[in-house]
């Protein structure tokens, strides 16, 4: 059996006496302004903790219970290939996509192509400068798409920020060629209500369908009025991706969805959703929306049918992320307790908050249901400093077998197996030690990937990471080759 821990690192408790009374008691009062998700427009500054919190993450490191600042640590079965370093794009790096030798990395300032062909030796081919939060990514074909969620003065890649309550500002959808991978070429843009926070696709031989996720309306907005209790549905047409347009928006929560609070305390009020998961060969996909968690048919992907809904008001604060298992009987869900600017893996939130959810899908066609089976979180505790957050991950493709790659943002890499629904269990991890000892900052991996072979990651602050996992349970997935893969539209592995 590989060995899960190295010298430095061990199951610790750290910050019992002190976060109670600062840091974690804020963010349980709070209630869903805790849980607004993922760092604005910059990355987030680093906010001072207490003396006391210093002084006990200098003893943790000291001890050998925490890693170091910047320190990196591993289990046995992980080897670090490379770190490439931000370059041209300082701003926030996000989500990663991939295709052939390609991978595509979003950053706040635009995005940078690498050429993976040696994994050992990234190369960067292009770096587009074009802000705009979070510039969430995807491709297929020719085409790129990249999410802007904030505010600018026009929709071009020069625009500057500008006040949502102003009526000619514009967030939405940009579409780029990418036919010339050293040159890509902006080509189309849609404004969407709320902006573009996520983005999903379907794709299909004509046109490519684009599931755009955003909420948090405001009657001072223009463009983004209450209620916004769909999601825009963007069709492009590969020959003519100019003719892009808005096609429906259909309408999730015809109920309003969660309240949030004061009904339900620490629960994010559902306006809308944050991230949809795909998945083409079943016709379904699974939707974290705030504060509701989705099932819905996407048979016609202009018109998507809710199949079930489901809710956590105990445990989840905000429903970030999904992902399905190869089988199309489970679905992960992921919680941003804290939306990415808090440190949350500790003893005092404990295992089951700002955790992963485990639902298996039960029944058939439109009376298929969710049901909760367990809950998953990394149990390497981290320094108050640390911002840590389940955040974006993949399957790991192993027939037989449901494991998957997770970023943690300052908890690191994770990965971990949940064939037993009820029984996760983490296999293999990676991290750095924090950043700082003084100060709660943003930093670690955003997105975590598994792709033909290799984990890639994108560090929000350290840049782009290459890891190679050798275990027993995970080496068939080697074999499995790609040319294409939007973690968000989830491939079907083995049929190909």
């Amino acid at each position: 059996m590989t060995s899960l821990h190295t010298t430095r690192v061990r199951r610790r408790r750290l910050g019992v006496a002190a976060a109670a009374a600062g840091l974690i008691a804020t963010l349980f009062t709070a209630g869903p302004a805790a849980a607004t998700p993922d760092p604005g427009d910059k990355a987030a500054t680093g906010s001072g903790v207490s003396v006391s919190q210093q002084a006990e993450a200098r003893a943790a490191i000291k001890s050998g219970e925490i890693p170091g600042v910047d320190e990196i640590v591993h289990s046995d079965n992980i080897t670090h290939v490379v770190n490439v370093p931000k370059d041209a794009l300082k701003g926030t790096n996000t989500d990663l996509v991939f295709q052939g030798k390609y991978a595509f990395a979003g950053n706040y300032d635009g995005f940078r192509i690498f050429d993976i062909s040696n994994p050992k030796s990234p190369r960067t081919v292009a770096q587009v400068l074009c802000p705009g939060s979070q510039n969430d990514i995807s491709v297929s074909g020719d085409l790129l798409f990249l999410s802007t969620d904030s505010s600018r003065s026009d929709n071009s890649c020069a625009s500057t920020t500008q006040p949502a309550t102003e009526k000619s500002s514009w967030e939405g959808m940009k579409v780029f060629d990418i036919s010339d991978k050293r040159n890509p070429e902006y080509v189309a843009a849609v404004e969407t209500a709320c902006g573009s926070h996520t983005h999903t696709i379907v794709p299909e031989r004509r046109n490519v369908y684009v599931y755009v996720s955003s909420y948090s309306p405001n009657e001072t907005f223009p463009d983004c009025q209450p209620p916004h209790d769909g999601i825009s549905v963007i069709k492009v047409p590969r020959n003519a991706p100019e003719k892009s347009r808005i096609v429906n928006f259909p309408i999730l929560f015809p109920d309003g969805g969660n309240p949030g609070a004061p009904d339900n305390p620490g629960v994010s009020k559902t306006t809308g959703c944050h991230d949809i998961t795909v998945l083409p060969s079943k016709d379904l996909a699974a939707g974290a929306c705030m504060g509701d968690g989705l099932l819905f048919s996407i048979e016609d992907p202009e018109n998507p049918k809710i199949i079930d809904r489901v809710q956590d008001n105990v445990n989840f604060a905000f429903w970030h992320s999904a992902t399905f298992n190869q089988g199309a009987d489970k679905v992960v869900f992921t919680d941003e307790l804290g939306g990415g600017g808090a440190a949350t893996c500790n003893d005092e939130v404990g295992p089951n908050r700002g955790a992963d959810g485990i639902y298996d899908i039960i029944g058939r066609g439109d009376h298929r249901k969710l049901v909760f089976r367990s809950y998953f979180k990394i149990d390497r505790p981290q320094a108050e400093t640390e911002v840590c957050v389940a955040h974006n991950g993949s399957i790991i493709p192993v027939k037989g077998r449901d494991l998957m790659v997770q970023a943690w943002y300052q908890g690191g890499v994770s990965v971990w197996d949940f064939t037993n629904s009820s029984k996760p269990k983490e296999i293999a991890f990676f991290e750095r030690g924090p950043v700082s000892t003084a100060a709660v900052t943003t930093a670690g991996p955003w997105s975590a990937y598994y792709y033909n072979g290799y984990i890639y990651s994108n560090d929000i602050a350290k840049g782009f990471d290459v890891l190679r996992l050798d275990d027993r349970r995970t080496d068939p997935a080697k074999k499995v080759r790609m040319h294409e893969l939007n973690v968000q539209t989830q491939p079907d592995y083995f049929d190909r």
